[in-house]
């Protein structure tokens, strides 16, 4: 638009040019009234004429500006389109990029929450079986099999084995002196939790006598029903289930752990009682390892009479071996010199001067034998 502002100015200046000189002619006109009328005419005609020509070459010109105008400005449109949509599409490709971004990670939190959401129901599971006192003496068995079946083999050990007064303890390790180690599973855990959930002083001193009351029985009744002269170890072993339950024992009821002691039952903790395990575990590999001592030094014994009699057998072989080395020694030096004398047969030349009518044959060439052939 800029471009096209000083064409319209020419123009305009042109037209002014051409009414300017309209304007003088008329004015000559009028001074002068004598001029023909046709001169006149002409000479509009000629101003006319000039002036239409000089308005076409404006036009042309106006349009050849325009055009290239119109040229210049489609030119700058496409290249605006073109950059247009180049950062169209390059935004498209980056949305795009972070919107599947944006879904991995939708994607990632959604796992997440489902593993959250089944964590919290495996603990609400958890927490309705510890809520139930049969459920959770289950899952103290349960705990303690495991541990008992991972660290000693099959025959080691029985689970409700019956003892000489009708009892079934929960687990009974067979020691190498064929007195039983009972193990008991059932803890009293109300008492534990009620003490841990007590608000005031005064219900924690309320539950923690509970938990002496309680925790005292179940050592008396171990003692009294699984300690038998003769039958079983003089101790007895109460699991408890939980690492956190056994440690807030042991630091907070110290009295409690000194009557047990006294009552020939020992408290043990997961890992304890593996380490126990572990240890009535190696204590019977040594044992059976001295009582096959003697059948092991018998066997040592007989195999070293099986090697002296095959280091016999050997050195008779041997000296078979030497003799038959020996007789193909000789065997071969036999073959040696019967090749000679057949080399020597074979290099005998007879007279090459023989005729038709010689009548004699020479004889062969003897020889003495010598020894050993």
């Amino acid at each position: 638009m800029t471009e096209m502002l000083p064409l319209f100015a020419i123009v305009a200046v042109i037209v002014a040019l051409a009414a300017v000189a309209a304007l003088v002619v008329v004015l000559w006109r009028g001074r002068n009234p004598a001029e023909p009328q046709a001169a006149v005419m002409a000479e509009l005609a000629q101003a006319q004429s000039a002036t239409g020509q000089r308005l076409e070459t404006m036009i042309r010109m106006l349009g050849d500006r325009q055009s290239q105008l119109q040229h210049a400005v489609n030119e700058r449109l496409d290249s605006v389109s073109h950059r247009l949509g180049d950062s169209l599409q390059k935004t498209t490709a980056h949305t795009t990029e972070h919107l599947q971004k944006l879904h991995e990670r939708l994607a990632v939190i959604d796992t997440a929450q489902k593993n959250i959401t089944n964590l919290a129901t495996q603990v609400t599971s958890l927490q309705s079986v510890l809520a139930n006192k049969q459920s959770r003496g289950a899952f103290g068995q349960w705990r303690m099999e495991s541990i008992i079946q991972d660290c000693l083999p099959k025959g080691a050990y029985a689970f409700q084995h019956t003892l000489s007064n009708r009892m079934r303890p929960d687990c009974c390790v067979f020691m190498p002196d064929k007195r039983v180690l009972v193990i008991d599973a059932k803890f009293p855990l109300e008492s534990v939790t009620a003490y841990r959930d007590a608000k005031s002083d005064d219900e924690r001193k309320a539950a923690a006598q509970r938990m002496r009351t309680d925790v005292g029985k179940h050592v008396v009744d171990i003692a009294e029903k699984y300690l038998i002269p003769g039958e079983t170890q003089e101790y007895a072993l109460m699991f408890v289930p939980s690492e956190a339950v056994y440690a807030e024992v042991y630091d907070g009821f110290d009295d409690l752990v000194q009557k047990a002691y006294r009552a020939r039952v020992v408290l043990m903790s997961p890992s304890l009682l593996m380490l126990a395990i572990a240890l009535v575990q190696q204590s019977q590999k040594d044992i059976r390892m001295r009582e096959a001592a003697d059948e092991i030094r018998d066997e040592i014994g007989r195999l070293m009479k099986d090697v002296g009699l095959l280091g016999d057998r050997i050195r008779k072989l041997q000296t078979h071996f030497n003799q038959s080395t020996e007789d193909i020694r000789q065997s071969i030096i036999s073959i040696e010199k019967i090749e000679g004398r057949g080399e020597r047969i074979q290099q005998v030349e007879f007279g090459a001067d023989l005729s038709a009518d010689a009548n004699v044959i020479p004889a062969p060439m003897t020889r003495k034998l010598e020894a050993g052939e």
